[in-house]
């Protein structure tokens, strides 16, 4: 059950009057624990209740569900992202396993919580749009530049520009092995180790030890 807090006005004095941008973040994190265990078909009016709040009082700060939403995909989906990641992926300096263990170790401890895994899992079963938007960001950001390393250790040219869906399959093969730990741990309660970093450098290195024979034959297939 969420905190509660002063409405102005209210007749619960017990409860004590919090500042404006204290009491957004209440509701704020609030709603990511509701839709975490709800979806994005929660109900608001459900939301208050937990809350201790009325429905209007929600909407003083959010002034419909979806600018309620919009901020629980904000803080939830992009606010963790880092740029440095970005540089970490295409620097050649260090060989491509190393420089993917230590991305997905920092993406599981920063991205990989169980309100993001759970959000992701039922917006993406309700064909929310939010997903839609993060999945464009993981392309041009991740997979879109994993595809040309992944070519790059290889000996092979670039990905045809823009990166097609062949090679495009291959990086989410990879993404999709670490965040099927992620589910494996947080929506399905399978235990997983206390310090995943093993798991995930083991899975990366079975992964790109397989993958050089699909990337050659999508080339001559090209060629």
């Amino acid at each position: 059950m969420g905190q509660t807090f002063m409405v102005d006005g209210g007749q619960d004095s017990r409860r004590r009057r919090l500042p404006r941008d204290e009491r957004e973040r209440l509701i704020l994190d609030e709603a990511i624990r509701f839709f975490a265990e709800v979806g994005f078909e929660g109900q608001t009016r459900a939301l208050a209740e937990r809350l201790g709040v009325t429905q209007p009082l929600l909407y003083r700060y959010f002034p419909d569900k979806e600018a309620l939403i919009e901020r629980v995909f904000d803080e939830v989906y992009l606010k963790h992202w880092r740029l440095e990641w970005e540089h970490l992926l295409k620097s050649r300096q260090r060989p491509l396993a190393e420089r993917l263990g230590q991305f997905y170790r920092e993406y599981w401890n920063t991205v990989f919580t169980p309100e993001w895994v759970r959000i992701f899992m039922y917006a993406g079963l309700k064909g929310e749009a939010v997903n839609d938007r993060y999945l464009q960001f993981m392309r041009s950001h991740v997979l879109e530049p994993l595809s040309i390393e992944l070519r790059h250790v290889q000996g092979l040219p670039p990905p045809p520009q823009p990166v097609d869906e062949l090679d495009l399959s291959i990086a989410w093969t990879l993404h999709g092995a670490i965040y099927h730990i992620a589910l494996r741990k947080w929506v399905y309660g399978v235990p997983v180790p206390d310090d995943v970093g093993p798991l995930i450098d083991s899975t990366i290195r079975t992964i790109l030890d397989g993958i050089t024979v699909p990337v050659e034959e999508m080339t001559l297939a090209r060629a």
